[in-house]
């Protein structure tokens, strides 16, 4: 599978590069116990693991391809890494603002949807022994070092990279529900991108009160645009 997106900074980065798609809606809604992904007045999108655990529990145990048991493995470190970056540059910048603290909170709750779902299919977790800022997949491991140096750099620098994350989230979860149709697993990754779109959301308009206009990295223009011109998507 390929995976994240092209970076002219770096061949590593080029390996990553996932199709871009783009982000409207079309996420599925849950199941029983209410939607499993709730959202506050910021955007900040967080999976209820009593609403999650509902919804799963009426969905079938299908057989998986290997396209599905990869895109699991890759998409527990990635929000991993999404979390472990927060945390870091709101260590170094919540003196300023909030919204790396926040969304670093409702990251563990992505990758912990993730890990329900290795749980589920009794697949090995990549992430289990592992600290903050280490990962398995060694080009995630670069990516990480690369955004945290980045991210120390200024408060825009930092915002930018927060941006940059859900950008690469957004595709690579696009690219992820083109090879798969286990309808648990399509759940979670629906709303794992909505949560993305939400939080892209937030860093940009975070970057516009700080008198940015922030220019998309990784999605193709119209889908970017697509997704901060409209309002922040409920759970």
């Amino acid at each position: 599978m390929k995976n994240l997106v092209q970076s002219a900074a770096a061949a590593w980065l080029a390996a990553l590069v996932l199709t871009a798609c783009g982000g409207g809606g079309g996420d599925s809604p849950a199941g029983q116990g209410g939607p499993p992904l709730t959202v506050d007045a910021t955007g900040v999108s967080s999976f209820d693991s009593t609403a999650l655990s509902a919804s799963l529990t009426i969905l079938p145990v299908e057989s998986l391809s290997a396209a599905e048991k990869e895109t699991l493995a890759f998409m527990r470190e990635e929000e991993k890494l999404a979390h472990d970056v927060y945390l870091q540059l709101d260590a170094r910048w919540n003196s300023v603002t909030r919204v790396f603290g926040n969304i670093a909170r409702s990251e563990s709750t992505h990758t912990e949807a993730i890990r329900q779902l290795l749980l589920r299919y009794a697949l090995p977790d990549p992430a289990a022994s592992l600290s903050a800022g280490r990962y398995q997949d060694t080009r995630l491991q670069a990516l990480y070092t690369q955004l945290l140096a980045t991210g120390q750099l200024s408060l825009i620098d930092a915002l930018k990279v927060g941006a940059a994350i859900e950008e690469i989230d957004i595709i690579d979860l696009n690219q992820a529900l083109l090879t798969i149709d286990n309808q648990d697993i399509v759940l979670v990754y629906q709303n794992l991108r909505k949560g993305s779109r939400n939080h892209l959301r937030s860093f940009v308009g975070t970057l516009s009160n700080q008198g940015v206009t922030y220019v998309p990295q990784y999605l193709a223009p119209t889908d970017y645009q697509s997704i901060v011109s409209t309002p922040i998507e409920r759970g």
